[in-house]
């Protein structure tokens, strides 16, 4: 990657503004797409009439609800880009336990890539179970599926938009990159809440 032309002014505090600029640079003119923060629930616009870039929208100012919803978009294909929330299956908070297991299964990559850029942004990951309402925690079995599908994305390399959004990520944050990955030494912290 080349140098970016922006020096991370906020030192080791960690600002989702940041993000924005970092992902405008590398995808804005190549992917015509953008990260845009503020808003009260995430969601994947596409371009239309209206807007001339495809929005990639997080919650707020929150820093991981960025990388998260980043890594969904890494992973969409084209078509699946054309379509609000990339017509992904969605059921909201509340899911019983077979809603529950299906969302898990369907969250194992992008929560894989999301921990990498979190792991290349200096910060803690924590999966996402995204059903509060029923009082759960994650499975220890979902966390390590997660773990080892980033340790598969490290030996196998990740897709050319994910690793181009590592290499920013590691150039702003001074991040070695990732070659190798032990959950033991992970910058993790399952079953936190909030």
């Amino acid at each position: 990657m080349k140098t970016l032309p922006f020096p991370n002014k906020s030192g080791t505090i960690k600002q989702a503004e940041d993000l924005v600029k970092l992902f405008n640079y590398c995808f804005a003119n190549t992917e015509n797409t953008i990260l845009v923060g503020g808003a009260e629930e995430p969601i994947y616009e596409p371009a239309s009439d209206n807007c001339q870039y495809n929005h990639v929208i997080f919650t707020r100012d929150y820093f991981s609800s960025a990388l998260h919803e980043i890594a969904h978009w890494c992973i969409a294909g084209k078509k699946r880009r054309s379509h609000v929330d990339y017509a992904y299956w969605y059921h909201p908070d509340g899911r019983d336990p077979y809603q529950q297991a299906k969302f898990e299964a369907a969250e194992v990559k992008p929560q894989a890539i999301e921990h990498a850029f979190s792991l290349a942004s200096d910060i803690k990951f924590r999966v996402s179970i995204d059903n509060l309402e029923n009082e759960q925690s994650s499975s220890d079995t979902f966390e390590r599926t997660v773990d080892n599908q980033l340790a598969i994305f490290i030996q196998s390399g990740f897709n050319p938009r994910t690793q181009l959004f590592l290499n920013a990520l590691h150039d702003f944050y001074n991040t070695p990159s990732l070659t190798t990955f032990n959950s033991k030494q992970s910058n993790s912290d399952y079953g936190a809440q909030g």
